[in-house]
């Protein structure tokens, strides 16, 4: 019987470097059963020491990460090994060989692929879309570039620091009824570009206990009971009709592909502006 991994993806920006390595590593492996874990913006070793918990409580997990931090990524590796958890740098190997190819120094800067402008757009939209997640700071909601809504596990806030990446200030806002909406977007519905995320109901139940078991959370049983949520969903979309906006179903979509129709969604409103 094949062993079943759980492999721990953690990168100090936004994953898409480490994601890729991952994609092309397991592409080699014809019987590789894993349940796949992702950690963005990992940049602290509070951070880290939250990751290593939920990892030592897996059978056989494995840690692949991206950090260019040297302090940063010796803690990671210590304390996997005080675990005896696998733990690799898929990148370490490589900067130091291209150092001494180049005779230079790596700058060992997270994201350091991006020019300054770039950089500091994409921080700013960072920041701003970490403080606005799950219906924060909403007094400040009309400085947003996109706003998200949906119901729980709808995948708000991974599209939103996906957006983020991409320079774009994003709030994300939990509907759990109409008058979840701020007051700000139902007097004035058009005034920015928002967007409604739907997910099947069955997907949405399946998304929902594997989310309990993993951080050994307790909901009620209405957080994963069918009926209620084919009602969520219902009430959901009856909104985003009401208010006529766009509405993507994330059932079958990856991240990259929801963000990909958000922003065309941005773009088509701001040329119709």
């Amino acid at each position: 019987m094949t062993t079943k991994h759980d492999i721990y993806l953690i990168s100090d920006s936004t994953g898409e470097t480490i994601d890729r390595i991952f994609l092309a590593l397991k592409a080699q492996f014809l019987s590789f059963e894993y349940n796949n874990h992702q950690f963005s913006f990992t940049r602290t070793q509070n951070q880290i020491s939250k990751i290593i918990e939920l990892a030592r409580e897996q059978k056989e997990p494995i840690i692949l990460y991206t950090i260019v931090d040297d302090n940063l990524a010796k803690y990671l590796e210590e304390e996997a090994s005080k675990f005896n958890i696998p733990c690799f740098s898929v990148l370490g190997d490589l900067i130091l060989n291209f150092s001494k190819l180049l005779k230079q120094r790596a700058s060992h800067i997270p994201s350091g692929q991006h020019t300054y402008e770039e950089n500091s757009k994409r921080i700013e939209a960072i920041q701003f879309t970490m403080n606005h997640d799950d219906g924060s700071m909403l007094q400040d909601l009309e400085k947003s570039d996109i706003i998200l809504l949906g119901v729980s596990r709808t995948g708000k806030t991974p599209t939103s620091i996906y957006l983020a990446n991409r320079g774009y200030k994003t709030s994300n806002i939990p509907l759990v009824n109409e008058h979840s909406i701020p007051e700000l977007l139902r007097s004035n519905p058009k005034l920015k570009c928002v967007v409604g995320l739907t997910v099947e109901p069955k997907r949405l139940v399946d998304v929902r206990k594997n989310r309990m078991m993993a951080i050994k959370e307790e909901h009620g049983t209405d957080y994963t009971n069918i009926e209620k949520i084919e009602l969520e969903t219902k009430n959901a979309k009856e909104a985003f009709k009401k208010y006529q906006w766009p509405v993507i179903d994330v059932t079958r979509k990856s991240i990259e592909e929801t963000a990909a129709s958000i922003i065309k969604i941005y773009e088509i409103k701001n040329q119709n502006a």
